[in-house]
């Protein structure tokens, strides 16, 4: 997995990657500026993650599966509460995927 597939893989990035190809496609612009925007979109996501985001979460669930592979962990639990300072939120499932952001730069 690449260092920002992560970022790319969420609902905006999906998005932005659809909305790239179609204009690549119809010649509206280029590869070479496709993946430019691409590089910005992934370093302006880690910056915002780095600098922006100050909430902290506390999650307990039941764990059902973990994995490690090549530096990504992933956990899958179920009946999870998520909790920060303004309430909780009871989840059936999620699945978390964790990388060390060391290796992202």
């Amino acid at each position: 997995m690449g260092n920002f597939e992560l970022y790319r893989n969420s609902t905006i990035g999906r998005c932005l990657l659809q909305t790239l190809d179609e204009m690549v496609s119809n010649q509206t612009l280029s590869l070479e500026l496709a993946i430019q925007v691409l590089f910005q979109f992934d370093t302006a996501m880690a910056e915002a993650l780095r600098t922006q985001v100050q909430s902290k979460v506390t999650i307990k669930g039941h764990l059902n599966t973990y994995n490690y592979f090549d530096d990504v962990w992933t956990f899958i639990l179920h009946d999870a509460v998520f909790k920060n300072e303004e309430g909780q939120q009871h989840v059936g499932k999620v699945k978390i995927v964790a990388c060390d952001s060391k290796l992202s730069g």
